[in-house]
């Protein structure tokens, strides 16, 4: 696929201000168009636009005459879902939809690249293909796989071109100076305090690891290659129990690991074990995960 020009929307979010620092980086006569809420980058990116993806002619507002789409605008989240649902609906269902809209109105052939989530699933032992039993047990999943449902719809209906790319439990960040988020970093963050890192239960739990270069580098081999569309993709990496990751930043800190009791709602929402199988995504491209977790950890600090 001939790439000459791509749209990012949500382009202050994490994964995708590491996408765009890795384009800069390797695609550099690629030309990049950002929109988002804030007024600015927040990087300081050039050909940024200041736009909501819920407002009326949408069409107007965003060049859709580009080859790629990156949808990263929406809003993540666990319990506060259930108080911020009209947030979490506007920001993540309401916003795809208009965007799609948008996107028929200009005719656009472009191939639209959306990422999903491994909330998705319904936790197990063992490992998860895309066809897995799926469990929703928050407000967010639910708006993710409407979305992924949505760009099922609109291709069979208006031929709009899509990619789904399912992400389990990224680390790590590209940007210099730039702190990421979610599991790896709370654990890391505590013990560079010297404080031990507590988990829920007993850790058993297990995810699925991808550094945050990997899986930006698989969101544009995936996006530039013709053999990934309209379909759904597992994005792979390391298999780790939340014990085992604790453990092992616990033992270059010479901390401990607290285990605590689940509160009452944590409980309910946990999914249980998401480990993904990424078969299907190497059957389609050359996947290759250059960054090991342990090898990450011991460069930190």
């Amino acid at each position: 696929m001939d790439v000459k020009k791509i749209a990012i929307i949500g382009a202050n979010g994490y994964i995708a201000r590491n996408l765009i620092c890795l384009l800069q980086k390797e695609q550099p006569e690629i030309e990049l168009e950002l929109y988002d809420l804030a007024e600015r980058h927040v990087d300081g990116a050039e050909h940024y636009h200041c736009v909501n993806m819920l407002e009326e002619e949408l069409e107007r507002k965003i060049d859709f005459s580009c080859d790629l789409i990156y949808m990263f605008a929406g809003k993540t989240g666990s319990v506060n879902g259930f108080d911020q649902y009209e947030v979490f609906l506007d920001t993540n269902e309401r916003a795809l939809l208009n965007v799609l809209n948008a996107y028929r109105k200009s005719h656009s052939e472009a191939k639209l690249i959306f990422p999903s989530t491994r909330l998705v699933y319904k936790g197990k032992e063992g490992a998860l293909q895309e066809d897995a039993e799926k469990e929703f047990k928050t407000i967010y999943a639910i708006n993710k796989f409407a979305c992924e449902q949505y760009l099922k719809q609109y291709q069979n209906v208006f031929g709009v071109k899509y990619c789904t790319f399912r992400i389990c439990l990224p680390y790590g960040t590209l940007i210099p100076n730039a702190t990421s988020y979610g599991t790896a970093e709370f654990m890391l963050s505590k013990a560079m305090k010297g404080e031990n890192i507590s988990l829920y239960g007993d850790g058993s739990v297990r995810r699925t690891l991808t550094y945050m270069g990997d899986l930006c580098e698989i969101l544009i081999q995936g996006a530039f290659n013709d053999a990934c569309v309209n379909d759904v993709y597992n994005i792979g990496g390391e298999d780790y129990s939340l014990r085992e990751m604790a453990e092992l930043i616990a033992r270059k800190y010479r901390i401990g690991v607290d285990y605590v009791d689940y509160p009452e709602v944590a409980q309910k929402i946990e999914s249980g074990s998401t480990v993904f199988d990424d078969t299907k995504l190497k059957s389609r491209i050359p996947v290759t995960y250059h960054m090991s977790f342990s090898e990450w950890c011991s460069e930190r600090g």
